[in-house]
């Protein structure tokens, strides 16, 4: 034991070190093999897995210039990688789910109170991850353009976007970022489910957050007094007053959806309008049954009252703006003058 001591200090063979970590491998190392059109795997579910990734359609995405392969991909560092137990494509779905959260938490965060992670919650399996939204290797920015938003929820919601489609909304998605697209009014990460009575209650601050809008309405020749209106009437102030935890009474409270719809909204001159004056009758007795022919008679549809139009309301109206103030003021002259003779005769 000396002698191999002596040995050692006269060659000076330094003391053995642990090998140092093994460097990720770069996007070139990668590409080597998933540069590969052909490359792909066969899953036990028979369902065939394409390995190849377009490097110049990462190179185009937010992340192109971003990120590495390992940043995202951080189980695979080792060449050639280990063999992974994904029977179905949804299980390697699933299986990267969470990866987005390291950069993005704020977003994520929100998505656990969305009806999509309620779904994952109870072992839907087919319910939206970030992926399924925003694409893998060609993830592109946000509301670029907007009609793409639309389109994603369709790969699941099909049958509710061809009724969207056709609406006063849909049909001008493609031309215009001034309608309303699928997450304007359903949020992008915490979206809330058609359900949600909280999300019920909010639809007329929702309509508003456009129909209030002044210089956007103008574009289209659309009053802006829609929402002051609303509010003023019976079904606006009762739906104001209702707390967020009370459940929501479809027979007392009528919001912008239960009278214009939700996803078939139509102009208001057009045949299958909800609130043209020959199908009124029938949208009003979706809550009030036995409405007669002359019961939205009593509506004023959006309108302000003038002497153009419902005179008669007007005038009612300007009667007691000036009757009441003159009432209150001679009350509060009787009550002056009394308390002046009370002073004046002690």
């Amino acid at each position: 034991m000396l002698l191999t001591f002596l040995l050692s200090s006269f060659l000076m063979v330094p003391p053995a070190q642990a090998a140092p970590p093994q460097a990720p491998p770069d996007v070139e190392t990668c590409l080597s093999c998933h540069g590969d059109k052909s490359l792909s795997v066969t899953l036990p579910s028979g369902e065939t897995r394409p390995l190849f990734v377009d490097v110049d359609t990462f190179r185009k995405s937010v992340h192109g210039n971003k990120l590495s392969c390992t940043d995202c991909h951080q189980d695979m560092m080792s060449v050639p990688h280990e063999a992974r137990p994904f029977k179905t494509l949804r299980d390697f779905t699933l299986a990267y789910y969470e990866q987005c959260k390291r950069c993005h938490f704020a977003n994520y965060t929100k998505t656990l109170d969305s009806v999509h992670f309620k779904a994952l919650e109870r072992r839907d399996r087919m319910a939206p991850t970030c992926v399924d939204c925003h694409g893998a290797h060609d993830i592109a920015a946000s509301h670029k353009p907007k009609a793409s938003l639309s389109k994603t929820c369709a790969k699941c919601h099909q049958g509710v976007f061809e009724v969207y489609a056709k609406s006063v909304h849909g049909r001008f998605l493609e031309q215009t970022d001034d309608v309303p697209g699928c997450t304007d009014c359903h949020k992008s990460h915490d979206v809330a489910g058609p359900r949600d009575t909280n999300w019920q209650k909010r639809t007329p601050e929702l309509c508003s957050s456009c129909h209030a809008n002044k210089s956007l309405m103008e574009k289209y020749g659309i009053s802006t007094a829609v929402s002051n209106t609303y509010v003023a009437d019976f079904h606006g102030m009762t739906a104001s007053l209702q707390g967020s935890g009370t459940p929501r009474e479809t027979s007392v409270v009528a919001l912008c959806t239960d009278c214009h719809g939700v996803h078939d909204i139509a102009k208001v001159n057009e045949p299958g309008s909800r609130v043209l004056r020959a199908n009124l009758v029938k949208t009003c007795a979706r809550c009030h049954e036995g409405a007669s022919d002359n019961f939205p008679a009593a509506w004023m549809s959006h309108y302000e009252p003038s002497w153009e139009k419902a005179p008669l309301v007007y005038g009612v109206q300007l009667f007691y703006d000036i009757l009441i103030p003159f009432m209150v003021a001679g009350l509060l002259l009787q009550i002056l003058l009394h308390f002046w003779r009370m002073v004046v005769n002690r």
